[in-house]
């Protein structure tokens, strides 16, 4: 704790008189440095964090956290497993589903797609991503569809619209296969927030997908939900000891792998990178400390005859620094919030000046710039500005407390 006198020296050295201007300059430049590091510092973070937030939900929302697979991409009596995996603990859900490349056709225009066949259930959970249309159409024989936004726009289709998909595993004839293309009503067109998805998925119900798909009662994999998608892989080890050799279990770390992978080594590197600027804005501190001693050496010199002892003046200068670096860590929150809460804005505005695509859908995966703000990393970013700014106060304190008022007075 300061004393009176202690702290009414540190506040007169946080703000330098008329003839010190150029001191002045250099602590403002620190604050301005510090604020600056701890901005990027958050908004970087906040936004690699929200980019892997988001696109975990919109994949894990699509595809749930894992997936069994039977060799061969067929799934038969699947209604054994589908409960033997429905009774694993911390298992919340689990769903038969079909998921099969194929093609369709529209206004003379052929795209590759992946056909989704999913329940009433899953379809139904679709409904707050309907851009247009009705999820509700959709139902086991009404020949209906949902597709995906990219999808809709790069073909022209519209909801009421036709489509044709065409299956090339078609029904052996004399004359060869004959490859099945049905034809399929537009229903409803769904925005995931994932580009690729959204440019070729397309939704029916899985009674329909069996029935283009010629599978009979058969499934292509059940997806299942667990209550922690981090501990997915220990909640069904037992089920996928249980079905060694039927079928495989693979969950969204191991779909995903290398893109989750990326993110890690990207976020982490980010960070190590951007605690550099931490590590400049410190030296700013220390630089501008070391002139306001040099600036206050013969103060400093009448204060140690007047009595003030060496752990007095070693208070009031880490104080001095310690406080520069907290003004400039509080100023660089605010404005890393600021930026991340008009983040859309602020990206919108840049790509407009510029006239480049700041934020390409098709390189990003996502529609928009996520964000998601972890308080203990925030805890972090703060530590480590502060005790970066009370190191660099150090040799400038420990430099004041041993002046020796002899040698500074002696010609005074």
């Amino acid at each position: 704790m300061l004393s009176p006198f202690e702290w009414m020296i540190a506040k007169r050295y946080l703000w330098p008189g008329k003839g010190e201007a150029f001191i002045a300059l250099v602590a403002g430049i620190s604050v301005g440095v510090v604020m600056l590091s701890v901005a990027m510092l958050v908004i970087v973070m906040s936004v690699m964090n929200g980019f892997r937030a988001e696109l975990l939900d919109k994949i894990v929302g699509l595809n749930g956290h894992a997936i069994v697979q039977a060799y061969g991409g067929r799934l038969e009596n699947w209604e054994g497993i589908l409960e033997k995996v429905e009774n694993t603990p911390g298992v919340t859900a689990a769903s038969p589903l079909i998921e099969q490349p194929l093609l369709i056709s529209f206004g003379g225009r052929v795209e590759a797609i992946f056909l989704r066949g999913e329940t009433d259930e899953d379809v139904a959970n679709l409904a707050d991503k309907v851009v247009i249309g009705d999820i509700a159409a959709l139902g086991g024989g009404s020949e209906r569809v949902a597709i995906g936004t990219r999808l809709a726009q790069n073909l022209g289709i519209r909801v009421g619209d036709t489509i044709t998909i065409i299956n090339p595993q078609g029904r052996s004839t004399p004359f060869g296969t004959s490859i099945r293309q049905v034809p399929y009503e537009v229903a409803a067109i769904f925005e995931v927030g994932i580009y690729d998805y959204d440019e070729k998925f397309v939704v029916l119900p899985i009674k329909d997908a069996q029935t283009l798909l010629l599978m009979g009662d058969s499934i292509g994999m059940i997806e299942v939900t667990v209550e922690d998608p981090d501990k997915v892989g220990d909640i069904l080890r037992p089920v996928s000891e249980e079905l060694a050799g039927q079928a495989v279990v693979a969950d969204w770390k191991t779909i995903n792998s290398a893109l989750f992978e990326a993110l890690q080594v990207e976020r982490v590197a980010m960070f190590f990178a951007l605690s550099f600027m931490v590590l400049v804005a410190a030296f700013n501190i220390l630089s501008s400390l070391v002139m306001l001693v040099r600036a206050k050496t013969r103060d400093i010199a009448i204060m140690r005859t007047m009595g003030a002892t060496r752990r007095s003046l070693l208070k009031i200068f880490v104080t001095t620094g310690t406080t520069v670096g907290a003004i400039g860590t509080m100023a660089g929150l605010a404005l890393g919030s600021v930026v991340l809460f008009f983040r859309e804005p602020i990206v919108g505005f840049i790509a407009a000046v510029t006239g480049q695509e700041i934020w390409d859908p098709e390189v990003r995966f996502l529609s928009t710039l996520p964000s998601r703000t972890d308080p203990w990393e925030i805890l972090g970013i703060v530590m480590l500005a502060l005790v970066m700014s009370f190191l660099a106060t150090l040799y400038p304190a420990f430099k004041a407390a041993n002046t020796d008022p002899v040698q500074v007075l002696r010609y005074e």
